[in-house]
């Protein structure tokens, strides 16, 4: 005999009862009880003393009693896994997971039956609480899918309403909605293709966006739709996910009108560019030889006339040379059209450079002026010559002597260079920074100071010619900051761009 043999068959049924885990109890025939294990005093509350020889309904099982399922025939043994409740000796409802067989002797006659237990009524609380859960989460989800519903619908009823043109189609390119306007003109197309109904193509357009907008972006173009003579501006918008499927939604405002003032507009301001050249020419060609008669009479008959003649021989020649410099600029104003790029990129720091050699010869007193390395401009040299000229002349005018140096530098973004030109003078006033920038206009700071109030609205002109923008800011400590911000590209002729 092995010495584990020897163990096991030293050990009584007593002692292997007495320590599983499990709650035990064994019952004879008539159901009252004759065994009551340690696990099952600790769960019930009750001793082997007060249980043994009590009828096992002693316990108040739900169910129990005639639904006992150890002695009901219809029910096969052994039961594995039923549930129920028990009220403990505390008075405290506490939830069973239990097996139950019959006990047979040798003969196989049922002389009893034996039942195990464990307590699962933290497991059962927690159950319950999952079940309340989710019975409340499917109710917040029929909620919500209400909700989406209306919403969707309410969505739809304002498309509907619009005037505008407005459709709905996924990545797949199918048309999923259109709104009135749209049935009104292309009819009920809805699960066709969108660039077979609406630009009248055999697959995908070459300019479509829509990977554009389902990278969460908003496009921007300008489209003729079908076979319509009419310019409509398109703002596509991502649409959140439906059913795993995205969508976008496209709204069209017919912009034909808009598109043909703004052509009517371009030729009349050709018209009146052509017009203010044209007398500026002119003017200039008659103020011209007065300018030279004034200065031959003032110089020959210098020894003849009076002081008081010549004095006025002297202003009426200095007057006739600062309108043949205002007709210069209104020349320049003029001719600032349509920008197109250089046959090459212009370089920035070449020019800055010359113009502050010129400077400097021409004023002895003006500030010093200090540039940074600036980035290249696809500007032709003559408008980057005139911009730079007229925003460093008007900085040497205002900067006083002594003062910190009049400073060319610049900042980038993303697919925009802005100049800028610093000066520590008298500044700008807050409500003089847009009118600055108007033809003829001097600001409260300009008495005594040179100048016509051409050059800076040359500045605005040739930034808005090249889609830019020009604006001015307060210096830090004191002055002014005048800035021109240009695409980093020429965008004439290129279709409009998305926006992000």
């Amino acid at each position: 005999m092995t010495p584990g043999n020897s163990i096991i068959q030293s050990i009584t049924l007593e002692q292997a009862l007495a320590t599983i885990p499990s709650g035990l109890y064994v019952v004879d025939k008539k159901r009252t009880i004759v065994y009551w294990n340690p696990a099952a005093e600790r769960i019930t509350g009750f001793s082997a003393k007060e249980i043994v020889g009590q009828h096992c309904s002693f316990l108040q099982g739900i169910p129990c009693g005639d639904g006992c399922g150890l002695y009901n025939v219809e029910i096969p043994k052994p039961i594995i896994g039923a549930r129920c409740t028990i009220v403990t000796k505390s008075g405290e409802k506490v939830h069973l997971l239990k097996n139950m067989e019959y006990l047979r002797d040798t003969a196989g006659e049922i002389i009893g039956g034996i039942e195990s237990f464990t307590d699962v009524t933290r497991q059962h609380t927690l159950e319950e609480s999952l079940h309340e859960q989710t019975v409340l989460l499917e109710v917040r989800v029929k909620e919500r899918t209400a909700e989406l519903k209306q919403s969707e619908e309410r969505f739809r009823s304002v498309l509907d309403n619009m005037d505008d043109l407005a459709y709905i189609a996924t990545e797949e390119y199918v048309l999923t909605f259109m709104n009135r306007s749209m049935l009104e003109i292309f009819g009920n197309r809805v699960g066709d293709s969108c660039y077979k109904v609406l630009h009248d193509e055999p697959t995908t357009c070459s300019w479509c966006p829509m990977d554009k907008v389902f990278k969460h972006r908003t496009v921007r173009d300008e489209r003729q739709l079908g076979n319509q003579a009419r310019i409509y501006e398109i703002v596509h918008s991502p649409l959140p996910n439906e059913n795993g499927i995205r969508q976008k939604l496209a709204v069209c405002r017919d912009i034909t009108e808009r598109k043909k003032a703004e052509l009517d507009l371009r030729e009349a301001n050709r018209e009146l560019d052509a017009f203010a050249h044209s007398i500026s020419h002119d003017l200039r060609g008659i103020l011209a030889p007065v300018v030279t008669y004034m200065d031959f009479l003032r110089l020959t008959y210098s020894e003849v006339f009076d002081e008081q003649i010549l004095h006025i021989l002297g202003e009426v020649e200095q007057q006739g040379e600062r309108a043949i410099a205002l007709l210069d600029d209104l020349l320049e104003l003029a001719q600032v059209g349509h920008v197109k790029p250089g046959d090459h990129p212009t370089n920035v720091n070449m020019i800055v450079t010359v113009i502050m050699n010129e400077l400097s010869l021409e004023n002895s007193s003006y500030p010093e002026v200090k540039s940074e390395e600036l980035p290249q401009s696809w500007l032709p040299k003559a408008l980057v010559y005139q911009l730079f000229t007229n925003l460093l002349r008007n900085a040497c005018h205002y900067a006083p002597e002594g003062r910190a140096p009049i400073e060319v530098g610049y900042w980038d973004e993303d697919n925009r260079v802005t100049y800028f030109v610093r000066d520590y003078g008298p500044g700008v006033p807050f409500q003089e920074r847009e009118t600055i920038f108007d033809i003829f206009y001097r600001g409260k700071t300009s008495q005594g100071k040179p100048g016509n109030g051409v050059g800076l609205a040359i500045v605005r002109k040739i930034a808005l010619r090249c889609q830019g923008e020009a604006w001015v800011e307060q210096t830090p400590g004191g002055g002014a900051t005048f800035c021109v911000s240009l695409p980093k590209a020429s965008v004439f002729g290129k279709p409009a761009e998305d926006e992000p």
